[in-house]
């Protein structure tokens, strides 16, 4: 879609935040509305039509995925990115399930933002899951070694190499190995499309 055929919302309780982010996303071309709290955005999203919603993960008066899960609860849940800090790997993935269909990690490139809001908005036309073929996920999985399994389930679970390696008794280098090696075998292009891909699965979270 075009970026002046939908709304991007900015959800952030950080002034400067939501007005470089407005600033960056209107400067590319897109309409952008800025709200500065969770409780804000979800009065006026059921009144919304043709959006995609930009929301920060840590809010003083409602978190990210709280935001997403009562727009879930009451059918007004825009196709949606998250924005993490680093090492809330684990709350980006309790997001995704809640809904969203994309999360990024701080600090970030504003093309990466731009990329993001685009492949969200395609949402708007197709609301199809980003992979419809189940069986071409698994055959990926399949590709992965026990060890790569298992280095995978604790990366989507959020934890940090160095306690991966402790946990699998291998070096913090092997576990980067691995992690390089469970991205090209699962062709994924991000650790957020590799956290979808292991939702659809249903293996997220699945770290013993």
């Amino acid at each position: 879609m075009k970026p002046d055929s939908y709304v991007v919302h900015i959800v952030d309780d950080e002034e400067p935040v939501r007005k470089s982010l407005a600033f960056l996303l209107t400067m590319s071309g897109f309409t952008v509305r800025v709200h500065e709290s969770a409780t804000h955005f979800l009065a006026v999203a059921p009144t919304l039509a043709h959006a995609c919603l930009v929301t920060d993960l840590r809010m003083p008066d409602m978190s990210g995925v709280e935001l997403l899960q009562k727009l879930g609860s009451i059918g007004a849940l825009p196709p949606a990115i998250v924005i993490t800090g680093h090492g809330d790997v684990p709350m980006a993935v309790s997001a995704m399930k809640a809904g969203a269909v994309d999360f990024i990690e701080k600090p970030f490139e504003d093309q990466i933002l731009i990329d993001a809001i685009t492949r969200a908005a395609s949402r708007l036309e197709d609301p199809a899951e980003f992979f419809a073929d189940d069986g071409l996920l698994r055959g990926r999985l399949d590709s992965l070694s026990d060890r790569e399994r298992q280095v995978l389930c604790a990366v989507v679970s959020g934890l940090p190499n160095k306690t991966i390696a402790y946990d699998l008794d291998i070096s913090p280098r092997t576990v980067e190995v691995h992690r390089a090696n469970i991205m090209s075998k699962m062709q994924a292009k991000s650790l957020a499309e590799l956290v979808r891909m292991a939702i659809a699965l249903k293996i997220a979270n699945a770290h013993r």
